[in-house]
């Protein structure tokens, strides 16, 4: 496909199945403030068209070929880091959820979206806000709520970074899900001291937003 000349947000649709990748493209194509920059069969193709098409969004399906969707995921966030990637797929496992997470996905979303709602995500990916499909909120929630794999340090990530008690409960609540007006609820305290706990939390961590804070809770043992 084409280089789309219209201005709006560039979003390139990554798909093994050809008739679901165009059906996407096509459908996305007409909704207002997106514009369809290109399309790739596999993880590989995707990685080598946003290097040459670099777009602001790209779709990425989980399993495709050559690499997967995980994978191709890692390695765009590495060569553009300046690019939202959706996950949109038709699989909601935890595995592939978490997976997609930690790779730098800024979103899983799937594929029973009506375009309409799917042109919404992308404006939003655009403008730095990540999502969720409800479905998928549940899966990962669920996958949290396991054993954790490491006991709990006390807080400490990059850099040997440590939380304070009060980032400590903050982000235990984070894990389960809980607002910033929620957690302040809890906490006795304002949304805006829960908002300067959760920019503190990300900044000690290295973490880019309350997903990644979630999965950090669970593995470091905090929940």
């Amino acid at each position: 496909m084409a280089e789309a000349e219209a201005t709006g947000v560039r979003v390139l649709v990554a798909d093994d199945q050809r008739l679901i990748r165009e059906g996407i493209a096509s459908l996305l194509g007409l909704q207002p403030g997106v514009v369809i920059a290109g399309v790739a069969e596999d993880g590989r193709a995707a990685v080598e068209r946003a290097m040459e098409l670099v777009p602001d969004v790209v779709l990425m399906d989980v399993r495709m070929p050559v690499l997967n969707g995980v994978q191709a995921t890692a390695e765009l966030r590495r060569l553009l880091p300046g690019c939202r990637i959706l996950m949109l797929t038709t699989f909601d496992d935890e595995e592939y959820i978490v997976a997609a997470l930690r790779a730098g996905a800024n979103g899983y979303l799937l594929k029973d979206l009506p375009a309409a709602e799917l042109a919404r995500a992308v404006l939003l990916a655009h403008a730095g806000v990540d999502q969720l499909a409800p479905a998928v909120t549940g899966r990962l929630l669920g996958a949290l709520d396991g054993p954790p794999p490491r006991p709990a340090t006390g807080g400490g990530g990059t850099g040997g970074a440590a939380l304070t008690g009060r980032e400590l409960a903050v982000i235990r609540l984070i894990a389960t899900g809980a607002t910033n007006r929620e957690i302040a609820a809890r906490l006795y305290v304002s949304e805006g001291t829960v908002k300067n706990h959760v920019s503190s939390i990300l900044g000690r961590l290295g973490l880019r937003d309350r997903t990644q804070a979630a999965i950090y809770a669970h593995d470091h043992g905090l929940l």
